[in-house]
């Protein structure tokens, strides 16, 4: 019989080396997002708005392939190991999500 994880709200200890490149990826996405606000506020063309949400948009993108492999590689792989075979629904659920 396969074991039933109860625990509601996962969690995840990732290395400080993990830790500090999202958290610094995450940063510089929040600098270019205040960024865009200021150029809306300071009546920039729209063209060039439509520039900086492209790289935005560009910077979530690569931050979610990262966040995705790491957890491929460690979450998705351990539980799998630990014969959680729903973990590759959630993982297909999750790319469903992600493709729309």
């Amino acid at each position: 019989m396969e074991e039933k994880r109860e625990c509601p709200h996962k969690t995840k200890e990732r290395s400080d080396k993990e830790f500090k490149d999202l958290i610094h990826r995450l940063n510089r996405i929040e600098g270019q997002v205040r960024g865009i606000k200021r150029m809306v506020e300071d009546d920039a063309y729209c063209t060039d708005i439509l520039i900086q949400v492209s790289a935005v948009n560009s910077a979530l993108n690569s931050f979610n392939k990262v966040l995705l492999a790491n957890h491929i590689r460690t979450c998705v792989a351990d539980d799998i190991r630990a014969g959680h075979e729903e973990t590759i629904d959630e993982l297909v659920a999750t790319l469903q999500k992600l493709m729309k």
